[in-house]
Formats: C-alpha cells, structure tokens, sequence
C-alpha cells in the first residue's frame, strides 16, 4: 500500500515528462496524460476544500445500461475516469456531457447533475471523492 500512495503521489507531483525520464528506474513504468485543467467539466474554476481534515474516498462505480445516478451534487471536488462504457451527465439547465472509456472527468461542484448511461455496455468508473471528515460526498435532490 505504501508503495501505491508513493506511486499515485509520483504520479501526480511530478510532470509526466520527468516521470517518464526515469521510467527506467522504476520498472519501465509508462505515464499517459489524461487531461490537464483548471476548470469543472462545466467550465466553472476548480476548487480544493480548505479542511483540517481532509479524507479521500476511492469507488469503482458500475451504472448498469439504462440505469442513473439520479439528481445530485457534490460539495466536494469529484474526479473520475471512465474505464468501461459512455456516461451522459445531465445538468439541470439542459446542457448534456458524454465521457466514453478513457476519459477523465472532472466533476461539476455545488451543481444538480444526472448521470445515466444511455449506451448498450455498463459504465464503469473509478470515482475520487477529495472531500473532509464529516462532509458528505453526495448530496441527493429531495424531490
């Protein structure tokens, strides 16, 4: 395990570049650069929680053909990657995003959004909540 956080911190604290220049040193190790951003998937700035107790959530999330998240927000930064399938986020101004296999996602904050999957496979996500002790992940829409 410690192995894996010093990987996913190698991973995300140097530049792909540099990583990938000693590559050798580490297994021959192959680095992909999904996306780089400084905004949500709906253009809004990113932001980080300012917490003195700050705890991430990891999730693989499967939504089963024709099945939904249902309408939700997040209070915290939300990052995902499509590993299987398409998922279309709905926002509640209408506007539509399609992720398919292989891309990263950076999630709407503070902001209603369904997601469903709309395609013929099962969407497959891994899901990182950077959220705080005490501060729910998830909030659903009371209808």
């Amino acid at each position: 395990m410690k192995n894996l956080c010093l990987l996913f911190l190698c991973l995300f604290l140097v530049s792909p570049p540099a990583f990938a220049a000693k590559a050798n040193e580490y297994r021959n190790v192959k680095v992909k650069k999904l996306i780089t951003s400084s905004t949500s998937s709906d253009g809004e700035p990113l932001i980080y929680l300012n917490t003195a107790q700050p705890e991430v959530t990891a999730l693989i999330v499967t939504i089963p053909v024709g099945g939904s998240t249902g309408w939700h927000q997040h209070p915290v930064p939300v990052y995902a990657y499509v590993m299987e399938g398409a998922l279309t986020v709905e926002l509640k101004d209408g506007r539509t995003f399609l992720f398919k296999k292989g891309d990263a996602i950076f999630e709407v904050i503070n902001t209603l959004h369904n997601g469903y999957n709309a395609g013929h496979v099962p969407v497959t996500l891994v899901v990182f909540y950077t959220g705080a002790v005490g501060v729910p992940n998830v909030i659903k829409e009371h209808l």
